[in-house]
């Protein structure tokens, strides 16, 4: 409060007892001490109020005059918390901003497309949302423009207001987020500009719904979690030899008693879009195609005993392709990405010894179409290209495994699919610098560190955030070596993925809370995969703060 000094006539001994009672009212203005009357003068009042009558001079004595209050001083503020963590923070010396009931969600000129993004956050604040409207003091501002990366964005707190910028609605979106969790981890947003983007393009969750259902609401809980640790993309495969999750138009007699319906998918998808998430459908193919083969057995893949092979199509009948690639234009059609995952993993016809004479029809099939040294492998081969080439007529990028992808044969993999790299185990199994060195771009999905398979079949067991976090960047894309920094951009990403081959292991609840750390760390080491600034158990508890 301000301070006064009082001025006291010389008028004797009562005179100056006034004075000293003035001033001991004065002095307690503040806060009465333990013990004092707890009543106070009504607003507007003076201190002389509280005096007797009898007390009071006959003269006023003049007006108090106010010393100078000094100039408040802060520190240098620090990064805000948050995870992930922002990339840069320019300290500045100031309150920092916190939500307040004159504050607001405004948008830039030329932002009208941020109205989604400034409802959701003013809900978020509990400060009202008031659309294209200028700036005033207390309020945050949303605006696109700059020069930045996709999904870049700036945050600048100064004079009580704050200001989120970025060349697309995705990286404002993101601006949102850091500003969400400071408050919530703080209860403010310290002065300062952030700068921020991220380390990686594709950043995200696959989830395995063939072999195990998850309700539409459980899938929309992780996308809502996704969003606030700025992971945009969504591998959702549901289709596997368990079964087939979503309602088919084309090809209904497929379709698993648990499903989602299309209703259902569309509403994931305008959730996923409202949050900068891309979903990424996969039908794998020409393995794991066991629940279409149920319904369609003279495709099944048989070996020269006449032995089938589970989920395995016969490549060398022009119906396989055919059913496949109805099922791949109806869910380019329905999946609104520029992404679709074709598979291409696991072929059983492959793991044989000699596959030419297990497989006589296929190795005759090879021939016929890629010419006399054309093998098995070849025509596994064409098949991920012709997949290919018909998501890219829908105007999807093809994503496949990386063990659809061989060496030595006729044929070659299309170089513009990407190579999801998940294992080394396989038979033939080429290191990833292969990959790479042949130009490719991939995207890490580690099945050392990233791979969450319920039973923990087969010697996984379940990923740790804090090995993660610890241990694991991008480049580490088998095992646990990582490959030359050289390499680094073009390794496009990852994604942490939920496999559900003992499917009654956990329920969908114990998955969600198997996988919140695991996938926190993902996040943190895909935005920014230097190594990080806080410990391992001061990055979980601020995990435990902020989401």
């Amino acid at each position: 409060m301000m301070r006064y000094s009082i001025r006291v006539p010389r008028r004797g001994t009562a005179l100056m007892a006034t004075a000293v009672a003035l001033a001991t009212v004065a002095a307690c203005s503040s806060g009465s001490p333990s013990g004092a009357s707890s009543s106070s003068a009504p607003s507007g009042a003076t201190a002389t109020s509280a005096v007797p009558t009898s007390a009071v001079p006959t003269s006023a004595p003049p007006s108090p005059t106010p010393t100078p209050t000094p100039t408040r001083t802060y520190p240098l503020s620090t990064a805000p918390r948050t995870v992930p963590a922002v990339r840069d923070h320019e300290p500045a010396r100031g309150p920092g901003w916190k939500p307040a009931p004159a504050a607001g969600i405004v948008l830039g000129p030329n932002s009208a497309g941020l109205a989604d993004e400034g409802r959701l956050l003013a809900g978020e604040l509990g400060v009202p949302y008031r659309g294209a409207v200028a700036a005033g003091p207390g309020d945050v501002e949303l605006a696109l423009g700059g020069t930045g990366g996709p999904e870049s964005y700036t945050l600048t707190v100064r004079d009580n207001r704050v200001r989120i910028s970025g060349p697309d609605e995705a990286g404002v979106f993101y601006g949102t987020r850091t500003l969400k969790q400071s408050v919530k981890a703080t209860g403010a947003m310290p002065e300062g500009v952030v700068t921020d983007a991220p380390a990686k393009p594709q950043r995200g969750l696959n989830v395995d719904i063939a072999r195990k259902y998850f309700t539409a609401g459980w899938i929309e809980d992780r996308l809502r979690e996704m969003a606030d640790l700025k992971l945009n993309q969504f591998g959702l495969h549901f289709s596997d030899d368990q079964g087939f999750r979503i309602a088919s138009d084309s090809h209904p007699e497929i379709v698993s008693a648990q499903h989602l319906s299309k209703a259902e998918v569309r509403r994931i998808l305008a959730l996923a879009q409202s949050l900068h998430i891309t979903v990424v459908p996969e039908i794998d193919s020409p393995g794991h195609l066991g629940a279409v083969l149920r319904a369609h057995p003279d495709l099944q893949l048989r070996n020269v005993q006449g032995v089938p092979r589970q989920g395995a199509i016969d490549i060398s009948k022009p119906a396989s392709a055919r059913i496949v690639d109805d099922l791949l234009r109806e869910y380019s059609a329905l999946f609104p990405g520029g992404w679709f995952h074709v598979g291409a993993d696991e072929y059983q016809a492959l793991t044989v010894r000699n596959p030419s004479a297990s497989y006589p029809q296929l190795a005759t099939a090879a021939r016929q179409k890629y010419g006399p040294q054309a093998g098995v492998q070849d025509l596994a081969e064409g098949w991920l290209n012709d997949r290919a080439a018909v998501v890219r007529g829908e105007g999807k990028v093809a994503k496949a495994w990386n063990d659809g992808f061989f060496r030595g044969g006729v044929v070659t993999a299309d170089k513009r699919i990407e190579v999801e790299y998940w294992t080394g185990k396989e038979i033939g199994a080429r290191p990833p610098a292969e990959y790479l060195a042949e130009g490719r771009k991939v995207v890490n999905l580690n099945d050392e560190f990233l791979y969450y398979v319920l039973g923990e079949p087969n010697q996984f067991t379940y990923p740790t955030g804090r090995r993660i976090y610890e241990q694991w960047t991008p480049l580490v894309l088998r095992g646990t070596t990582p490959v030359p920094a050289r390499y680094g951009p073009q390794i496009l990403g990852g994604r942490f993925a939920v496999w559900c081959d003992l499917s009654r292991s956990q329920t969908q609840a114990q998955v969600a809370d198997g996988i919140r750390m695991p996938l926190t760390a993902t996040a943190q080491k895909l935005w920014d995969e230097r190594k990080p600034v806080l410990t391992w158990d001061q990055f979980r508890a601020l995990a435990a703060k902020v989401r």
